[in-house]
């Protein structure tokens, strides 16, 4: 092979300059993303330009600012690598590889090899025959064609170390109902632990059964035939298997414990990722209160999972190995133990419909309190302002009393059962007493005294996994009511998939309606009603009406919120419903008249989209926004921590945050919903003073009931009941549009110096449009 074949790229036997920048991407000089950075240029890192790459091919469009240097390392590690292929929804594992595992990937899509030098080679094929393989530079243009590598050439600039990528396929699994098929699946997959668990059981369970069967030696041989030898004999033996059962026991804990925290963890994720991707409007429909009770009693379910379920089937298990013995000790005894477990059995059974319809009214009333409870502490600031204290004790006071009263009844019913089953359980342990001494005397060879201690030792454990069974049925019903009100939260309709499918466009801004009509699901009347208007990319749309018009909702289907509506929403000529939908939130910046800060310091929260960023750009954003002059007034600075609801800050500082977070991942597209509504005259004329330098190279759509905050917006859109009245500047909707005159006379009346208010106003309320 000669060396124009043989040899790799020298972008990938060299270090690249990269190397020395962030490994977040590069920036412009004036501090805004560069356009490597948003085309996936020789800015970027070349490791984090090839898991790019490899993300494309697989049908995802990531983002470099997303990255997250976990570790601290240099250059990005194949653990971070991993770890935000994984957060981003595909599938990824590090590895360390060889060549003849190489040749074997010959059909398994581009791999990336991680080189020594800190950069980055893409495995796009392999031919075995040859032993070669074909590399590719993840920096190189798409149409240039790979580089044959040898093993000895490749073994000079790579380790080994190697980053795997594939689309996951444990999507279907997380997109399955949640029920209780779905938890046996999850419990399946643990079947290497389960069955190292089983295999500790039957070992324990032997070494349980030899005891009695020691002390039925000891009384037969020992006491019978005063052998002192064969009794040192016993207690070596006896030694023995305690030690060997104590070991056992011990590595059987430590593997449910395992098994335990494995499922608990998985069954934790599921929960989240399914929670966290129903739809916004669900949230606003629901009590909070009533979506955690709901979701808490999973944990009731993990409680059954690695508790009741388990301990059972272990029992049985040590039922299998001790019944043969035991009708070999004594089939009569065994036969009479069988039947008084049975008719426990019975009584447990005959009460699990009372116990199960009393239950499902207390886990109603307990989510009944669940949610007073929780509406009164995140309302508690309108409790105490209001002075709602006694209304909301007394109400509290009433949910307590019916969740009271029927945790009464349930306590009423299960007591039942409890108590018929005591004489029951009495006569098994007295009866194989009884009857087995009756045996005793009546056997003339004496070894059936012995066989009866060891009889009475072992019969406990016969009668308990057969009254498990019949209790974990009860258990089974209240798991069974447990996933039914979680499911009711988790089996929702899920929103688009925000890891895969859609499509991923690079947004210029231009934004059409064509004959949109929407009604939100709990209205009659639509919110939107054949709106039709268009705007070209970088322009400044400012959205007035009375209030109820439709101008949230405007916003809300820009963001994808709600998406069953009739016509058309586009971004740039594209579908807004035939876009990924965490691809075009991303695409976006929001800020809403009430925004939501997070516990942590005042950068973390400005960075929350976007890890990767460094403190310079938050201080960019933070100017951008006008929240710079107030932050380097703390005493911490950026890293001054926010506490939960944000006391510490005031309305205008909080929403001058929420502008910085909006604005540092750039967004080709600004939404302000009423974002200065909740600041004082000094911080809007800051905002608004900054808006024109925020609205550069990008589109904005400002909602605001203040028209002198719209004044310098390129169009300003007028809507009345869900319908579009004008769209044009200001100056031309004061001559032509009598809402927009009407508004703007209502707002600014105080600046007419001749006669009374009301005079300026009146002319407009006779014109029409």
């Amino acid at each position: 092979m000669d060396n124009s074949e043989g040899m790799p790229p020298a972008s990938l036997t060299h270090a690249s300059q990269s190397n020395a920048q962030a490994a977040g991407g590069g920036r412009g000089a004036d501090g805004e993303p560069s356009a490597a950075d948003n085309h996936g240029g020789a800015s970027i890192h070349p490791r984090l330009q090839a898991v790019i790459v490899v993300g494309r091919y697989h049908g995802l469009e990531l983002d470099a600012t997303d990255y997250k240097n976990i570790d601290g390392a240099p250059v990005p590690s194949a653990a971070s690598l991993s770890a935000w292929v994984q957060s981003a929804g595909l599938w990824s594992r590090a590895v360390r590889l060889r060549w003849r595992n190489l040749l074997a990937l010959q059909d398994s899509g581009p791999v990336i090899l991680l080189l020594n030098d800190g950069s980055a080679a893409l495995l796009t094929g392999a031919d075995p025959d040859q032993k070669i393989v074909y590399l590719k530079d993840p920096q190189a243009a798409e149409s240039a064609a790979p580089v044959a590598v040898d093993e000895l050439r490749l073994s000079e600039v790579w380790g080994g170390e190697t980053l795997l990528v594939r689309a996951n396929r444990g999507i279907a699994e997380a997109d399955a109902p949640f029920s209780m098929r779905w938890l046996f699946r999850l419990v399946m997959t643990e079947r290497s632990t389960l069955r190292d668990l089983s295999i500790a059981s039957v070992a324990i369970s032997f070494l349980t059964i030899m005891p009695p069967l020691l002390v039925m030696t000891v009384i037969n041989r020992v006491l019978v035939y005063h052998s002192l030898t064969t009794l040192a004999f016993i207690s070596v033996l006896l030694t023995i298997f305690v030690l060997y059962e104590t070991l056992l026991g011990y590595a059987r804990r430590l593997i449910i414990g395992v098994l335990a925290i494995r499922i608990d963890a998985k069954l934790n994720l599921h929960i989240f990722s399914r929670l966290i991707r129903l739809p916004l409007d669900y949230f606003e429909r629901h009590p909070a209160g009533d979506t955690l009770h709901r979701l808490h009693a999973v944990y009731q379910v993990r409680e059954f999972i690695t508790g009741k379920l388990l301990t059972t089937f272990l029992d049985f298990i040590t039922l299998l190995v001790i019944l043969p013995l035991l009708f070999y000790l004594s089939s009569t005894l065994t036969w009479l133990v069988i039947a008084s477990a049975c008719v426990l059995m019975i009584v447990i059974l005959v009460f699990l419909g009372p116990v199960t319809a009393a239950m499902g009214q207390l886990i109603q009333a307990e989510i009944n309190k669940a949610t007073v409870m929780t509406e009164t502490v995140f309302g508690i600031r309108t409790v105490k302002s209001l002075a709602l204290e006694p209304q909301r004790r007394a109400l509290w006071d009433e949910r307590v009393a019916d969740a009271a009263k029927w945790r009464w009844r349930v306590t009423l019913i299960n007591n039942w059962p409890q108590t018929i089953a005591t004489p029951i359980s009495r006569f098994m342990w007295m009866g194989v007493m009884l009857i087995g001494a009756y045996m005793a005397l009546s056997d003339n060879t004496g070894y059936m005294v012995g066989g009866l201690f060891a009889f009475m030792m072992l019969s406990n454990r016969v009668a308990q996994p057969l009254v498990g069974a019949a209790g974990l049925t009860e258990k089974y019903l209240e798991v069974k009511t447990s996933i039914g009100l979680a499911a009711e939260v988790l089996n929702r309709p899920m929103e688009s998939n925000a890891a895969s499918g859609g499509l991923r466009p690079r947004f210029a801004g231009a934004i059409t309606f064509d004959d949109v009509t929407f009604t939100y699901p709990s209205g009659q009347t639509p919110a939107l009603e054949r709106v039709s208007f268009s705007i070209p990319a970088g322009t400044m749309l400012g959205v007035v009406g009375r209030s109820g018009s439709g101008k949230s909702t405007i916003t809300r289907l820009l963001q994808g919120i709600n998406r069953e509506y009739s016509g058309f929403v586009k971004l740039d000529g594209s579908d807004l419903r035939e876009i990924n939908l965490r691809h075009l939130r991303q695409s976006f910046g929001v800020v809403l008249q009430d925004n939501f800060l997070f516990r942590g310091s005042i950068r973390d929260n400005i960075i929350a989209g976007r890890p990767g960023l460094t403190i310079d750009d938050v201080v960019r954003a933070a100017r951008l926004a006008g929240a710079e002059e107030f932050i380097e007034r703390m005493p911490h600075g950026y890293e001054t921590q926010i506490e939960e609801g944000s006391p510490n800050l005031s309305g205008g500082q909080k929403q001058r945050l929420a502008i910085a977070r909006a604005v540092i991942t750039d967004p080709r597209l600004l939404i302000l919903d009423e974002a200065t509504s909740a600041l004082d005259p000094e911080s809007e004329a800051l905002v608004n003073a900054n808006l024109l330098r925020i609205a550069r190279g990008r589109t904005m759509v400002i909602v605001s009931h203040r028209l002198s905050s719209l004044t310098d917006c390129d169009l300003t859109l007028v809507l009345d009941r869900g319908g579009v009245v004008d769209i044009a500047p200001h100056h031309v909707l004061l001559e032509r549009c009598a809402i927009y005159r009407q508004l703007w006379a209502q707002q600014n009346r105080h600046l007419d110096s001749q006669g009374p208010r009301h005079a300026a106003i009146a002319p407009t309320l006779a014109q029409g449009d």
